[in-house]
């Protein structure tokens, strides 16, 4: 087991979101957590919470005794999850009171005055990877299932904290650890067999290894994209029709639509998902000559949001010959990730579609109306296949977000190439066992395994302290 020292003590922390509610939650772990809810916890048959029952919940109060009168602070739920099947694997007590701040925070001090200790960013989570209940990878994934912002990225995060990406890696690792075993074997008892019938079953354990790890990366694209989200930038000349398609793709009226040319100067950030996957919507300024110092500095903006874009969303007026402005921005964003949005569907159309397909020969292209909204579902497919490169989101499968683990992979597969290489060149095996032996710990640095103090502590900084 991983060592680490500093987690001493009884933890305590609010453990729901700062700010008034229905109920607020204090959350205590360690070993005197059930005699610091003795001294503050009465329940309406006297009955101290060390000799409650594991998952059982009571009702009663929460207070002191001040000057030999006890001193009511909140009427609460108070629950017990005894050791170890805990989410700490240590003793837990829960209380439940009212949600107001002022209650939650005087039943915080109140543990802390009885012996309690403030707990650290993520200690409850870090304290559950330390005593074997979850591995790294799953202590991760508990922070990317609070921070998910789609159903589908949620989807992926809860695979994780069950343990699917894990176990894949568990299967990896048996297959790197046999070709390590193999050749430590041979080094310390070269008269062993060292045929080549013995170097292909080596070979073969690499392979598969190699193939796995190949499988778990080609995927990563998608976490990465449900995990961080994609920046979508629509920009076009002005009075196109930027800010009511924002509008429609945001399903809510958020920008100011107008008929004067120029209405949004300031670009317009909002989140937004389409089919499952998070976008960073970004309405930008009409892209003109500009006529004043406020609309110059609004189309610079334009053009860094343009060249920060992951994809472009270039919209023309259907229903007007393209104009000056247009060819200059066609120009500019033409060898850009794009889609053409053909705008004013419900009008006759006049714009040159053969000149825009010349222009954008790679790109899609769509009729829309963003008055009507006709050419929505068309438009949203296109842009997830764009992204996506399917036009189905399917989150089924192990999808690798976290960029931590990504870089782990990719040196865990260069390790194993570097073996195979080494074992077709018939290198000394010495050699090879260092390489294999590389592969294990990038691996074994995703789990936890083998993972330093200071990342470790890295890691969990980035939890609230309640979790």
């Amino acid at each position: 087991m991983y060592q680490y020292k500093g987690l001493e003590g009884t933890i305590v922390a609010i453990a729901t979101a700062a700010g008034a509610g229905g109920l607020g939650i204090i959350r205590l772990s360690g070993q005197d957590a059930l005699p610091i809810a003795d001294k503050i916890f009465r329940s309406k048959n006297n009955a101290l919470p060390s000799n409650f029952k594991t998952f059982t919940v009571h009702y009663g109060d929460i207070g002191r005794k001040v000057h030999n009168q006890w001193e009511v602070i909140d009427e609460v739920l108070l629950t017990v999850m005894r050791a170890p099947k805990s989410y700490t694997c240590e003793d837990v007590v829960e209380i439940s009171c009212h949600g107001g701040m002022m209650a939650q925070r005087a039943i915080l001090q109140l543990v802390i005055d009885c012996g309690g200790r403030l707990a650290e960013p993520g200690e409850f989570t870090k304290r559950a990877f330390l005593n074997g209940r979850i591995d790294l990878a799953q202590a991760e994934a508990v922070l990317d299932v609070i921070r998910a912002k789609t159903d589908a990225y949620l989807r992926v995060s809860h695979n994780q904290l069950k343990g699917s990406l894990s176990q894949k890696l568990d299967e990896i690792r048996q297959e790197i650890m046999s070709v390590y075993v193999s050749v430590e074997a041979l080094v310390n008892f070269p008269e062993d067999d060292t045929s080549s019938d013995k170097t292909t079953m080596l070979q073969n354990h690499l392979d598969s290894a190699i193939v796995m790890i190949k499988g778990l990366l080609s995927a990563s694209d998608h976490g990465r994209i449900l995990r961080e989200g994609i920046r979508l930038v629509l920009c076009g000349k002005p009075n196109v029709g930027k800010s009511s398609l924002l509008n429609l793709l945001l399903k809510q009226e958020r920008a100011i639509v107008a008929d004067i040319a120029g209405t949004t100067r300031d670009p317009i950030e909002e989140t937004a998902q389409i089919k499952g996957i998070p976008f960073q919507l970004v309405d930008t300024a009409g892209l003109i000559a500009p006529r004043d110092k406020i609309e110059e500095e609004a189309v610079k903006r334009s053009h860094v949001y343009i060249k920060g874009a992951d994809l472009v969303l270039l919209v023309l007026d259907g229903s007007e010959p393209l104009s000056s402005e247009d060819e200059a921005l066609i120009e500019q964003v033409k060898d850009r990730n794009a889609v053409v949005i053909l705008n004013k569907k419900d009008l006759v159309h006049k714009v040159d579609e053969k000149k825009i397909s010349t222009a954008f020969p790679h790109a899609p292209q769509v009729w829309i109306s963003a008055v009507t909204g006709e050419g929505l579902d068309q438009l949203e497919d296109m842009i997830v296949k764009k992204i996506w490169h399917s036009s189905q989101v399917d989150t089924h499968g192990i999808l690798v977000s976290n960029i931590r683990h990504i870089h782990s992979l990719e040196e865990c597969q260069k390790s194993i190439q570097d073996a195979r290489s080494g074992l077709s060149q018939d290198l000394s095996l010495e050699f090879i066992s260092e390489h294999i032996k590389s592969a294990i710990n990038a691996l074994d640095a995703i789990t936890g395994r083998n993972i330093d103090a200071d990342l470790l502590d890295a890691i969990f900084d980035q939890f609230c302290i309640g979790k």
